[in-house]
């Protein structure tokens, strides 16, 4: 079984058309075997609670790894095997957000052989991508409504290896003649320990409630830069 980490991330967007917009803030994330969540003690619970319902689509009652294994087989691959570990965030004090969760699913010998990248929005709305290979580098094409202010067109490339004492995650959205989207997620590893979670509220308190309030802001500010806003329709295929 892995040995959950910590890890802390800085998260960086970057857009350059209509307008030349950046940010950057710092979080930090889980990195688990699904199989084999911490336990954590029970004064500590409120700050790192792992509920099956966060993560992906499934039926009342199932654990995280049916809602991987039902993934998997909705898109015909083979699903018996091996571990698969995830970069997730908690609930904290009752609140999560997940805007990238990443699974890495291995077979029984241990190799990557597809991962799964779940993308959540701000209006509720959850998408699970699957990639062949190993995270390395794969290509995708954009299916899921995110932000008002990009539609549902291009594909991404998308770099995602399996997490070490660095993590290194790259989302570039591509379109026909139009300069690249790209959001990154650096991290260091970290032991998990109670000092350290301890710490974590401290330097990135509520983090899962600040990153959902940091895209509000942001995207707040991308509007009173009249960059056109994108209307979520179901009929014209944004989800």
């Amino acid at each position: 079984m892995l040995s959950p980490a910590l890890y802390r991330t800085r998260i960086a967007h970057r857009r350059a058309a209509p307008v030349e917009y950046a940010f950057r803030h710092r979080s930090y994330c889980w990195y688990v075997d699904i199989d084999d969540l911490p336990t954590l003690p029970r004064w500590l619970r409120p700050f790192a609670r792992f509920d099956a319902r966060d993560h992906l689509a499934g039926k009342p009652g199932d654990s995280l790894r049916d809602r991987v294994d039902a993934v998997l087989s909705g898109h015909g691959l083979d699903v018996s095997g091996g571990t698969v570990t995830a970069l997730l965030q908690a609930r904290v004090l009752g609140y999560v957000f997940n805007p990238l969760s990443l699974y890495w699913c291995h077979d029984a010998g241990g190799t990557v052989r597809h991962v799964i990248a779940e993308v959540h929005n701000t209006y509720g709305g959850r998408h699970a991508y699957v990639l062949s290979g190993d995270g390395r580098l794969a290509t995708v094409a954009k299916a899921f409504y995110v932000s008002p202010f990009n539609d549902v067109s291009g594909r991404y490339l998308i770099t995602a290896p399996l997490p070490a004492e660095t993590l290194e995650v790259t989302i570039t959205l591509l379109r026909n003649d139009q300069p690249p989207f790209v959001a990154a997620m650096r991290g260091d590893r970290l032991p998990v320990s109670a000092a350290q979670l301890l710490r974590l509220q401290v330097v990135a308190p509520l983090a899962p409630l600040v990153a959902a309030v940091a895209i509000r802001r942001h995207g707040i500010a991308l509007w009173l830069r009249k960059v056109p806003v994108v209307p979520r329709h179901e009929k014209a295929g944004l989800r």
